[in-house]
C-alpha cells in the first residue's frame, strides 16, 4: 500500500443546482476528508471548476477519479498532485495595530507581499495571497501583534504550462474495486 499524500484534484463540472452537494456527499460516504474545496466559474459558460484536496494513497486517489467520472455532471477529472502546478490559498487578516506598531506591520506586509486592504483606529486587515506556507509564515509572524480575526480561502489550482484544459470530455479507462 502506497504512502497517503496531500492530493489536488481539479474537476470541472456542469454549473448545476446540486453539484457541489452530490460531489462532497461521494467524499462523506467514502470518508474521504476534504482538506480544502474551491468551486468557482470557468472562462467556459456553464461550466465551473472546483479544487480539492484531500490525503490519499494512490489507490484511494485512483478511486476517488474514478468515481467522480461516474457522477453524470462531471465533465473532467485530473489529479495534478504530481504534475508542474500552481496552488494558491487567499487570506484576510486583521490584526491588532497601535501607532507604535504600524510602522513594522507594515514592512512586514511587503516583506510578504500582502496588501494592507483596510485601515482602522486599533486595527489593520491584510490580504494575502500564495503558497500556504507562505501565508502560515505570515501568520506566524503577525500572532506577536495579537490576530484578531482572520479567515482563509481552499486551494485554487491550476497546471503550468500547455498542461491539460478540460480536454479529455470521456472517462478514462480506470477500474473500481
Amino acid at each position: 500500500m502506497s504512502e497517503s499524500v496531500k492530493r489536488t484534484f481539479v474537476v470541472w463540472v456542469e454549473d448545476q443546482p446540486g453539484v457541489l452537494n452530490r460531489v462532497a456527499s461521494l467524499f462523506r460516504r467514502r470518508s474521504y476528508n476534504i482538506e480544502s474545496l474551491n468551486v468557482g466559474v470557468t472562462q467556459e459558460p456553464g461550466v465551473s471548476r472546483m479544487t480539492v484536496v484531500t490525503h490519499a494513497d494512490e489507490d484511494t486517489a485512483r478511486r476517488i477519479e474514478a468515481n467522480l467520472y461516474k457522477m453524470v455532471n462531471v465533465l473532467e477529472v485530473d489529479e495534478i498532485t504530481h504534475k508542474a502546478s500552481i496552488i494558491r490559498d487567499q487570506a484576510l487578516v486583521k490584526v491588532k495595530a497601535k501607532r507604535e506598531t504600524r510602522a513594522e506591520i507594515m514592512q512586514l506586509c511587503e516583506v510578504f507581499r500582502a496588501r494592507i486592504v483596510d485601515v482602522a483606529p486599533e486595527s489593520l486587515v491584510i490580504e494575502i495571497a500564495g503558497a500556504p506556507g507562505k501565508i502560515r509564515g505570515l501568520v506566524s509572524v503577525l500572532e506577536a501583534f495579537g490576530i484578531e480575526e482572520m479567515v482563509q480561502s481552499g486551494a485554487i489550482a491550476m497546471t503550468r504550462g500547455t498542461e491539460a484544459k478540460m480536454e479529455r470530455r470521456n472517462q478514462p479507462d480506470i477500474k473500481v474495486a
